[in-house]
């Protein structure tokens, strides 16, 4: 094992119970203030991304977790001599509904310094946008659900995932013409039979 990061270099991975994570953040950040943990406990992060899909002819946007089941804490756990940090270990392990830290029973092991910044590079990607529930490949057959096309049925020739934009063929007067709808104007067609 290499050098121990630095305290606030010090990322790990904390095993909780389904659908606990927000509860558990939540519970951490309080008991932060309260327990004076603030010089060891620096950030609780639950990642989450906005989510777009069509319910009953309506766009909707929610929020869904990367790594349900996870927490991700940035917190001064091992010293220089890594060694753990009783006060910081039992803040985490004595917190409802956490299981574990992830991928050691009883020595932690911090993320990597690039897995730490390719993590938060993606939550950052994941701030800017919301993307489609639903995925959509080229060949799809699709019909339109809203705009000038509605009710038209298509076949998918591109997906652009950056604008979140489908090309699709829809025939209009006989023609077979692209045009570019976002992926909420379309839903995937029945399956002839």
């Amino acid at each position: 094992m290499g050098a121990i990061p630095a305290p606030r270099d010090q990322w790990y991975v904390i095993h909780v119970r389904a659908g606990l994570e927000n509860k558990v953040r939540d519970s951490m950040i309080r008991r932060i203030q309260t327990e004076e943990m603030a010089d060891y406990i620096f950030a609780v992060l639950v990642p989450t991304e906005r989510v777009s899909e069509v319910k009953k002819g309506k766009k909707t946007e929610s929020n869904r977790k990367f790594f349900p089941g996870y927490v991700i804490m940035n917190c001064h756990l091992l010293d220089e001599h890594n060694r753990l940090i009783d006060k910081t270990w039992y803040f985490v392990r004595e917190t409802d509904g956490v299981l574990n830290f992830a991928g050691a029973k009883d020595h932690p092991i911090p993320l990597r310094p690039r897995d730490v910044e390719g993590l938060l590079a993606q939550l950052r990607d994941k701030e800017e946008g919301a993307v489609p529930k639903i995925a959509f490949n080229v060949g799809d057959n699709v019909r339109v659900t809203d705009g000038p096309f509605e009710s038209q049925s298509g076949i998918i020739e591109e997906i652009d995932p950056e604008r979140g934009v489908l090309r699709v063929s829809v025939n209009i007067f006989g023609r077979s013409t692209p045009v570019d709808l976002e992926y909420w104007q379309v839903e995937k067609a029945e399956e002839a039979t």
